[in-house]
């Protein structure tokens, strides 16, 4: 997906100033300013592995961007909507069996060594292409990478790989990590997983378990500015009200990833010296979606599928869930991939009666309580939003005749219970559109994911011909062709329904006004703040 095409949301801040520095005093740490300012922002996980290498997930991002950089990053003005990062020119050949990389010169990690292009080769063959969540499918058919010389790394494939995939990919599938701490190691139990050792322009210094994060300034930074920031510290704040209460006592600078209640930000932006920002989060579409368990003999009825998609008031709920910050969904690609979209689909407007004639001609009529069957729906307990939207879905099945008990797990139980066990009939889940379907959304709804893989395709669907249009889609290089392609993906899964897209949604931030450079990027969070700075 060209992020060039992306509109800009609009930024939303107080007028009010800030009339004394942010400090923090937590368990008895506390940190004075710098000659750049430091950054304390609100941290609501705690991740163990911070290897973007191997887990390309925004909450392993969210702190390691700052130390591991990938070879190119999102941009709103760069060509192709990215920026260079550790590559600085990229070109792919016309067959699909090569791509070209040329590598930034003068750049070391962080223990002194020399980045070059066998750092690139090893990440790419020994983590991203066997490992990494996302790299798995993009680099399936990557067979050698040849380095001619320390600047130059060339991925030759086995079968054409679509240049516009790989290039879409770049910000999130490439972290390069150091070879020579990883070479000949378990890469997965590698020390340097939990204390990573980058090129970024941020140092990972510290770690307190339930406390914080501690990143520190690299003065050795590749670019020509060095970075702003003296140190950022990321406070572990696991309740979102929590956020909030910190921003305003002046304990935190700044709060991503909607850390703040959307509940909280009519108010929040009413405060002296706090600004809510909307902006930075373009690249990473979230999505509201339904998962469909089809070895329940109800739901693999298409009409069954239709009836609960016309049972749900999407305005509904974009104004009263997501208070208005998300929009109406189509279908499994967002439209603010424009690239990729397409409005030509299958709609299924809110419509309880053709709901019910829908139910009643599958032949599932009404028991005597007015009841037609149970499902058991388990709602993701990531983020306040599915939780509050597993409730109402319940509701909206009820005016349906159809029973819902909701069960709600911590992280852990529902990923196995949806993905490993498949012991759940409606599932809420957000899964993210990267910026490209090949390594967004495909894998929703193609057949044959293994048990275990989060976020795929686990109810048990299957659609051969859909299954080829996908396996068509990433092996044609010709862009146009390629997206045409996606289009025909979007319809045949809006006809068919193996899941039903609800609502799309990003993040927003809430920051000091002394913070300054936010959501420079459509990654913003995610990316390696070597811009932002406080002032003051």
């Amino acid at each position: 997906m060209s992020l060039t095409t992306f509109s800009r949301r609009s930024l939303l801040k107080t007028t009010a100033l800030l009339a004394a520095s942010t400090a923090l005093v937590h368990s008895g740490v506390a940190w004075a300013a710098g000659r750049g300012g430091r950054l304390v922002v609100a941290a609501d996980s705690e991740p163990k592995n911070l290897n973007p290498a191997i887990v390309a997930s925004n909450g392993v991002f969210y702190i390691s961007s700052k130390i591991i950089e990938p070879l190119a990053e999102a941009s709103y003005k760069g060509k192709d909507g990215l920026e260079p990062r550790l590559a600085t020119s990229w070109e792919g050949s016309e067959d699909g069996l090569s791509a070209t990389f040329k590598l930034r010169e003068g750049v070391t990690w962080h223990d002194g060594k020399p980045f070059t292009s066998a750092d690139v080769a090893f990440s790419a063959l020994s983590v991203w292409k066997p490992l990494q969540n996302l790299g798995r499918l993009v680099f399936a058919n990557l067979d050698t990478v040849d380095t001619p010389d320390d600047h130059t790394a060339i991925f030759r494939f086995s079968k054409p790989t679509p240049f516009q995939l790989i290039r879409n990919a770049l910000p999130v599938v490439t972290s390069v990590i150091p070879k020579h701490l990883y070479e000949g190691t378990d890469i997965a139990t590698n020390p340097a997983n939990t204390k990573p050792v980058g090129t970024g322009p941020f140092v990972f210094a510290e770690y307190k378990p339930g406390e914080y994060y501690r990143l520190t300034r690299y003065d050795k930074y590749w670019a020509k500015t060095a970075p702003k920031l003296d140190e950022i510290i990321y406070r572990v704040l696991p309740d979102r009200a929590g956020a909030a209460s910190a921003l305003e006592a002046e304990e935190i600078q700044l709060a991503a990833f909607s850390a703040v209640p959307l509940s909280d930000l009519a108010r929040i932006a009413k405060e002296p010296g706090l600004k809510v920002i909307a902006d930075g989060y373009e690249a990473l579409t979230y999505q509201l979606v339904v998962e469909i368990n089809h070895r329940r003999k109800e739901l693999a009825d298409l009409k069954v599928r239709q009836a609960i998609a016309h049972a749900i008031d999407k305005k509904l709920v974009v104004d009263t869930v997501f208070l208005g910050y998300a929009s109406i969904s189509t279908g499994p690609v967002p439209k603010n991939a424009p690239q990729f979209f397409t409005s030509d689909v299958e709609t299924y407007p809110f419509d309880v009666n053709k709901a019910n004639t829908l139910l009643d001609e599958a032949g599932y009529k009404r028991g005597a309580d007015g009841t037609r069957f149970s499902l058991k729906l388990l709602p993701a307990p990531y983020f306040n939003e599915t939780k509050q939207f597993g409730a109402y879905l319940r509701q909206a099945l009820a005016e349906i005749g159809i029973k819902a008990e909701i069960v709600n797990n911590d992280s852990a139980a529902h990923q196995k219970a949806v993905y490993t066990d498949h012991a759940f009939d409606l599932a809420v889940a957000p899964p993210v559109f990267r910026g490209d379907p090949a390594i967004s959304t495909t894998i929703l709804v193609k057949s044959g994911t293994p048990a275990g893989v989060g976020f795929s395709n686990q109810g048990g669907y299957e659609n051969k011909e859909l299954d080829a249009l996908i396996d068509k889609a990433a092996e044609t290089t010709d862009e146009k062709t390629r997206t045409e392609l996606y289009k025909q993906f979007q319809r045949r899964v809006t006809e068919d329904l193996p899941l039903i897209n609800v609502a799309e949604w990003g993040f927003i931030t809430v920051a000091r006004d002394t913070v300054d450079n936010v959501a420079s990027n459509p990654r913003w969070a995610v990316s390696n703040w070597a811009d932002t700075v406080v002032e003051g």
